[in-house]
């Protein structure tokens, strides 16, 4: 069975460096949507001490994330990526499930 999302390798570099900062030594990243912004949906990124009962594990290119069980059929088959720019830099995520996205890019619908 494929993996619910892929990561390239410049968001596992980003995910690594965010863990490394922490001052817990362990630890992951859980991936979750939640109802936002002027298109519905926005994703969420933040710390898991551990995994849920529930979640979804995700191991690509050396890094554990954890997506949220509400979150699943909204990211099947997206590629989480990091993209640093002169104006900004963040995670991007390649949903493919997308229908549409507001005009600032801070929410999207399926």
């Amino acid at each position: 069975m494929p993996q619910v999302m892929t990561i390239t390798d410049a968001a596992a570099d980003q995910v690594r460096a965010l863990l490394s900062k922490r001052e817990k030594a362990t630890g992951n990243v859980r991936i979750g949507v939640r109802t936002a912004g002027c298109s519905g949906l926005s994703y969420t990124l933040e710390y898991a001490d551990e995994q849920g009962e529930f979640d979804e594990v995700v191991e690509d290119n050396g890094v554990t994330v954890f997506v949220d069980p509400k979150a699943v059929m909204f990211v099947i088959g997206t590629e989480m990526d990091f993209v640093s720019e002169k104006l900004q830099s963040g995670f991007v995520f390649n949903n493919p499930n997308e229908k549409g996205r507001c005009g600032c890019g801070e929410s999207f619908h399926v």
